[in-house]
């Protein structure tokens, strides 16, 4: 079995997730076994909708917080017909609005606030208790009540003091008591002082042997734990992103990305490292000698693939720019419609679309109207893009740091030209300079407007200059190397 470590997962989830996903599929391929382990608390949402949603199978997700009962992970199922049945009275009213109902009952300030999964169904997802105007409880489901967390009033403010996790039958599996930062899990046979201690006792339970593979792919806060439990079954650490910091290292001294620093120095406890590109295996092997007298084995697997290339079926939307990520400050969004904007003045006919999610969406918005942009330049929100690329003539990124970049893969699979910074470690990946796109050179000194003029210059050059027939060629043959086939074949040969 393959156990695949990770900590959270939302509706906008990042590149990690994604790459989980990817990974998911083609180890379900080549006839692998794997379990996807998710260990942050997911209590807005049930955790099998996130999961469902990028890809995974619910018999390929662990929880953290019901590996320890017989809850299975599932999609909601449970009804508002099934709550009324268990409400200590039927004299109440009921109103709702959206995805949100309540249940009034007798006297001040009693009520059951009940949060639905949608707007047109009765299937409840989470319930909040309040009695004489406090939060005193609140209840999640799935099939069943899967846990509750319970309150009383503290310095004027609701305080989650217990959550108890349930099994099916309604019974007690454990108990997480809440003391401010303190935390304690309360097992029938057990205490746990910490949430490391709780992941740590996870990881034994598992019972790994020499045939099972553990892959960490976010380490903060529980790597110890599993290296300490992962008894004789070997294992990998997956590197997203750039491993080191550029500006405080030298000759004598790498000042390692904190995210990696943990499995770096525990590197003899670690039977190989992944890196999703050549570039960043041939740096990292040379930094491990350099910096830790240390020869680890370090393989290069992409961490997506391609099923097939996607052609167009009709012509390509003349002068169209995509782009897709996290709506997050480091993708610099911001730049990229600044540069559509600019480029207008000598190409009028260019457009953007803009697809994901996240927190700076709003922002983003309010830069289009200043601009009075709206008519091209559009956020699309969260989508499937698979049969989308192949529509449009140019992918575009205002990143400067990325571990790989599946959407660059997912453009150039459509044929797309990329225009992007030469940053480690993505778009050199993706993009030969003047072949299927431009590779804008950056340094640390360059101002976002100086970024932003280039982004300009590099747009006006392609839809005036460049041969596009050539480009999107060029980029099928770039693609064809991260076909699926290919790189199954590297998961397979790693893992058995």
């Amino acid at each position: 079995m393959v156990y695949n470590f990770n900590l959270g997962i939302g509706w906008a989830s990042s590149g990690v997730e994604y790459a989980q996903s990817y990974r998911a599929v083609m180890l379900r391929n080549v006839g692998i076994d794997a379990k996807f382990v998710f260990t942050n608390m997911i209590a807005t949402e049930n955790i099998e909708h996130l999961t469902k949603n990028i890809g995974f199978l619910d018999s390929e997700i662990i929880w953290l917080y019901t590996f320890f009962t017989d809850q299975k992970i599932a999609p909601v199922s449970y009804t508002l017909d099934d709550l009324k049945k268990t409400l200590p009275t039927n004299q109440y009213t009921y109103t709702r609005n959206g995805k949100t109902g309540r249940l009034t009952f007798e006297g001040n300030g009693n009520f059951y606030t009940v949060f639905f999964v949608n707007e047109t169904e009765e299937l409840v997802h989470r319930v909040e208790i309040v009695s004489r105007g406090f939060l005193i409880r609140k209840d999640y489901f799935t099939y069943g009540r899967v846990f509750s967390q319970y309150y009383a009033p503290l310095d004027k403010k609701a305080h989650m003091y217990l959550r108890r996790f349930f099994n099916e039958d309604g019974t007690v599996a454990y108990e997480e008591i809440n003391d401010d930062e303190n935390v304690v899990y309360r097992f029938p046979d057990r205490f746990l002082s910490s949430k490391e201690e709780l992941v740590g006792y996870m990881v034994s339970k598992l019972s790994l042997t020499k045939n099972d593979v553990v892959l960490i792919d976010r380490i903060t806060g529980v790597g110890q734990a599993i290296l300490q439990n992962a008894g004789k079954a070997r294992v990998g650490i997956m590197i997203h992103a750039d491993h080191f910091v550029e500006g405080g290292t030298n000759d004598d001294y790498i000042l390692w990305n904190n995210f990696y620093e943990y499995s770096f120095a525990m590197n003899k406890h670690i039977d190989f490292y992944i890196t999703a590109t050549d570039e960043q295996n041939k740096l990292l092997k040379e930094q491990f000698l350099k910096y830790n007298g240390a020869d680890p084995a370090i393989y290069t697997i992409p961490v997506g693939s391609l099923d097939e290339l996607k052609y167009p079926t009709a012509n390509r939307k003349p002068y169209s720019i995509l782009t897709a990520s996290r709506l997050a400050t480091e993708k610099h969004v911001d730049w990229i419609i600044e540069a559509v904007v600019k480029a207008r003045e000598t190409v009028p006919q260019l457009s953007l679309d803009i697809y994901g999610k996240g927190g700076e969406e709003k922002q983003l918005q309010e830069l289009i109207k200043k601009h009075g942009a709206e008519s091209y330049i559009v956020l699309r929100g969260q989508q499937n893009l698979k049969e989308v690329y192949q529509d449009y003539e140019l992918y575009l990124s205002g990143s400067t740091s990325e571990g790989f970049g599946l959407t660059l893969m997912e453009a150039v699979g459509g044929g797309l030209p990329i225009i992007g910074f030469d940053v480690r470690y993505g778009n050199p990946t993706f993009i030969d300079d003047g072949e299927n796109g431009y590779l804008i050179p950056i340094d640390d000194d360059m101002t976002g407007k100086q970024k932003i003029d280039a982004l300009t210059d590099r747009l006006v050059r392609l839809f005036t200059e460049a041969d596009l027939d050539s480009f999107h060629k060029h980029s099928y043959e770039k693609a064809k190397k991260f076909l699926t086939s290919e790189v199954e074949q590297r998961w397979k040969s790693l893992m058995e």
